[in-house]
């Protein structure tokens, strides 16, 4: 294992869960976001004593690159994992500029200054399925860019740029694209501790569409343990695809959920209009992972959705107090 990790986006619900999964391993983890760190409830490497040591700095990417170098060179890590992004989808209607700065300007800017590291031997890319528009199908990593909303594009924008450092300069970028995560400690506003927190605060859940698009949906700790394999062990220039081979529309999810909850469909759901440039499907092929690098998702649907639940239901009081809609920052 290397001898320092640096996580950016460590407040995010992947960074935050990967630096868990970094920690338990006894591994050192130095984690930077542009906001303090997150409450207790979204901070799983807080939950329990891990072996590993853990230091955050608070670093906007858009605004403080110099001091992430002054970190940087403090630190040497050699593999970095950067989670960091402006992500919401419906939302990068409203104000697609912030998403192109955070996305596509502040990334190339931060790739500029990390391909001269001579200590740099990794750098983990955390990208989309949203790059692809909707798959239509199973697809596999060399599948064509046809993204759909702002946030598509800027994601899209990201990776070629990437590409190209890689071939110009060797640049030692591996690049993931996870299906939906979910689990423990995932922010309000996503549809599986959504649809939990509003059943038990008695809160009417708003279906997009009627629920018909359909994803698979995968464990976040199952994403960490492939991210991890795929920072060591993965090919330099290749992206990897961490997924489940199931699909599930989201309404059979949120009715999966609510029998779990022991509740009742029609008394929770309130159907409303479809979100401009929803695509219908993302079919991610994961073979190339469990091929590659041994790599087998292991936590089912039902597994996790009790987790979640156990989660959400631990830290009730916390949670109702938190924000449960998504709250954006330029």
């Amino acid at each position: 294992m290397t001898s320092t990790f640096l996580v950016i986006g460590s407040n995010s619900f992947s960074g935050a869960s990967f630096v868990d999964h970094l920690l338990a391993r006894g591994q050192d983890v130095v984690g930077v976001s542009r906001s303090e760190e997150v409450a207790l409830p979204f901070r799983p490497y807080a939950w329990k004593k891990q072996p590993g040591r853990f230091r955050f700095q608070r670093i906007d990417l858009n605004t403080d690159l110099d001091a992430l170098d002054a970190l940087l060179a403090e630190t040497k890590p050699s593999v970095i994992a950067n989670f960091a992004a402006q992500s919401m989808v419906a939302e990068s209607w409203q104000n697609p500029d912030h998403w192109m700065m955070t996305n596509v300007v502040s990334a190339v800017r931060l790739h500029e200054r990390l391909r001269h590291l001579d200590y740099l031997d990794r750098y983990v890319h955390v990208t989309t399925p949203e790059v692809y528009g909707s798959t239509g199908g199973w697809v596999k990593e060399d599948h064509a860019f046809n993204p759909s909303t702002p946030y598509a594009v800027s994601r899209a924008a990201g990776d070629m740029s990437l590409a190209s450092y890689f071939k110009a300069y060797g640049f030692p970028v591996v690049s993931t694209r996870a299906a939906n995560v979910y689990g423990p400690g995932q922010q309000l506003y996503r549809i599986i501790p959504r649809t939990i927190l509003f059943a038990l605060t008695g809160q009417k859940l708003q279906l997009h569409g009627g629920g018909h698009s359909a994803r698979s949906f995968i464990h976040i700790d199952d994403v960490s343990e492939a991210t991890r394999m795929i920072a060591e062990r993965g090919e330099p220039g290749a992206t990897y695809h961490i997924s489940t081979n199931e699909q599930i529309t989201i309404r059979d999810l949120v009715a999966l959920v609510l029998t779990r909850l022991g509740m009742k469909f029609e008394d929770c759901v309130e159907i409303v209009g479809e979100r401009l440039g929803k695509d219908q499907s993302y079919m991610l092929d994961s073979s190339k992972l469990r091929g590659e690098l041994g790599w087998s998702d292991r936590i089912g649907i039902e597994e996790g959705v009790e987790q979640t639940i156990g989660w959400v239901k631990a830290h009730l009081e916390a949670l109702k107090a938190s924000p449960q809609h998504y709250q954006h920052k330029p």
